[in-house]
């Protein structure tokens, strides 16, 4: 009896936590952006960090303590998707890559966001996708890995390396919407 009555006084619920860290990462945007906006770019990556660890987290423990949702599954990866989006846009406007890639990324991400999120299920996200994620998130950091984290050649070694890491997530990016659309068509013919 004693422990059905402290489960009751619990404030926070692990599903509740894990959706937290989900909507935390949403908040994150707007702060990524002004520190992109005002060159603060070690603020930009220490936020990216938090992002990614909130990111790992919620689906560590989601699948741990068995507390996948709908809700969750529909708002992990708009999540992702706000918060990639300005440092993306931030990237062409500098012309570190070309803006008909990032223009082609941001439509692959709202197409597969919405078809995902009119899911009952959420659409849960596919390897491939991870990889994606993951990709993009690593390029960005090191794209805009700041000038003072080391001499010219070390931070010209890690950019070079990022812009790598970009067109391989671009790849994997451009492959995975060919793949959901394929996959929607064969599931929409039967």
């Amino acid at each position: 009896m004693k422990k059905i009555l402290l489960n009751k006084k619990r404030l926070i619920t692990w599903p509740g936590f894990i959706n937290s860290l989900t909507i935390s990462r949403i908040f994150l945007g707007l702060p990524i952006i002004y520190a992109l906006k005002s060159a603060h770019n070690d603020i930009f990556i220490l936020l990216m960090l938090i992002v990614g660890l909130t990111d790992y987290f919620d689906g560590y423990f989601a699948r741990k303590y068995n507390h996948q949702s709908v809700f969750g599954a529909k708002l992990d990866p708009l999540a992702d998707k706000i918060v990639m989006i300005g440092p993306m846009i931030w990237l062409a406007q500098e012309s570190i890559v070309p803006l008909w890639a990032i223009w082609l990324i941001l439509s692959r991400e709202l197409l597969i966001t919405s078809w995902r999120a009119g899911k009952a299920s959420g659409g849960p996200a596919s390897m491939q996708g991870k990889y994606k994620t993951t990709l993009q998130f690593t390029s960005l950091i090191m794209l805009l890995w700041p000038n003072k984290w080391g001499t010219f050649y070390i931070v010209n070694i890690i950019k070079e390396i990022g812009y790598f890491l970009f067109w391989i997530a671009f790849f994997l990016t451009i492959s995975s919407a060919i793949k959901y659309i394929f996959n929607q068509k064969v599931n929409h013919q039967n």
